[in-house]
């Protein structure tokens, strides 16, 4: 075995050669930008926009922060939402005639859309970061959770019906537990659909977080710190997912 093979059998794979691409990426696009002379308000070079990271440190850290404090928010009020209706929907018929086609019919709205309201009903800031999070991030929990109801074998419930079950036995032995890794699978799109809402309400209705500080550095022609704001971003998305 080659010591290629070796490197990518083994573990670390997964950090070194993901490390070497984007200082590769890095170091081909600070040579793009001298060589083809690119103004710094079109495509910063990376320098500048380390440099415009460390002058601008501290408003990073605290919008980031900030941004951190929003999705958490949202992405957990959206798992208690998220569960209680899928537990709804999963269990009851008429629920899930009710609730499940009114659920699709609000996940299509462009949440965007209600940001301006939000603003609105609660000021430009913190709320309406959450609450957008939260939008994005109930649905996908609370669809797993019905479907792991729903695909509950029907000879199980025979059975518990049959050795004189409750609901709430029912629930405890089998609907709980069968629907546990429906909803740790849904926790993953989850997260990051509440990092993508907190984001978007940050850039529309809000005054602190990194999408308002991209926005307010756009505005303002500070493009390298516009991109600092977007590699804090990307860096936070890469270690909100789960390993």
């Amino acid at each position: 075995m080659s010591r290629l093979e070796k490197l990518l059998r083994s573990k670390s794979a997964g950090i070194i050669l993901p490390l070497i691409a984007t200082v590769l990426l890095f170091v081909l696009w600070e040579l793009a930008t001298h060589l083809f002379k690119i103004p710094p308000y079109n495509l910063p070079a990376p320098s500048a926009i380390y440099a415009a990271a460390i002058k601008q440190s501290q408003a990073l850290i605290e919008n980031a922060w900030q941004t951190l404090i929003t999705t958490l928010g949202g992405f957990f009020l959206g798992i208690i939402a998220g569960v209680i209706l899928g537990f709804m929907i999963g269990y009851s018929r008429i629920a899930y005639l009710i609730l499940y086609p009114l659920l699709v019919g609000f996940n299509t709205i462009p949440k965007v859309a209600l940001v301006p309201l939000f603003a609105l009903w609660f000021g430009i800031g913190t709320i309406p970061a959450i609450l957008t999070a939260f939008l994005l991030a109930f649905f996908p929990i609370a669809v797993n959770v019905a479907l792991g109801l729903d695909t509950v074998e029907p000879e199980v419930k025979d059975i518990l019906r049959s050795l004189g079950a409750s609901q709430v036995e029912f629930f405890q032995k089998i609907g709980f537990p069968h629907t546990m890794p429906y909803l740790f699978a849904s926790l993953k799109v989850a997260v990051s659909f509440a990092f993508i809402g907190s984001v978007i309400s940050e850039t529309v209705a809000s005054d602190s977080g990194i999408g308002y500080l991209v926005v307010s550095a756009s505005s303002n022609f500070d493009v390298p710190l516009a991109f600092a704001g977007l590699l804090v971003l990307s860096a936070m998305g890469v270690g909100r997912q789960p390993a």
